[in-house]
């Protein structure tokens, strides 16, 4: 079912990184039996907010903003990964005027949020 979502403008191949390291990100995360979702909903101030959420052993709350600086990785991560992925996707976003956001409880898997201004007049 389609929501009538307003249309955004993006660069596609930029904003088709940023969905893939999330997805990437989540899968990776994920255990073999975990979920991941992704959802575009419609915000109040005209804009659309994407959420990639998946079921991983989620974020501390000390390292949640901290994740989108170059080269930050969780301490005691074994997961692979430069630690650029999270950094470059968020400069993707404001690049396209938008932003990109986390929220996450240890245990129980992490939510990120991007949201884009959707195109004037279509929300």
């Amino acid at each position: 079912m389609r929501d009538n979502l307003p249309l955004v403008l993006v660069d596609r191949q930029r904003i088709g990184y940023v969905f893939a390291n999330l997805l990437t990100n989540a899968i990776k995360h994920s255990p073999a039996d975990g979920e991941v979702r992704l959802r575009a909903t419609r915000t109040d101030d005209h804009a659309i907010q994407f959420t990639v959420a998946d079921d991983g052993p989620g974020i501390p709350p000390q390292y949640q903003q901290r994740i989108f600086d170059r080269f930050f990785r969780v301490p005691g991560q074994t997961r692979t990964g430069a630690g650029l992925g999270l950094s470059i996707a968020r400069e993707i976003a404001v690049a396209h005027g938008g932003r990109i956001s986390v929220k996450s409880a240890p245990g129980h898997g992490a939510t990120f949020y991007l949201e884009l201004k959707a195109v004037d007049g279509a929300a």
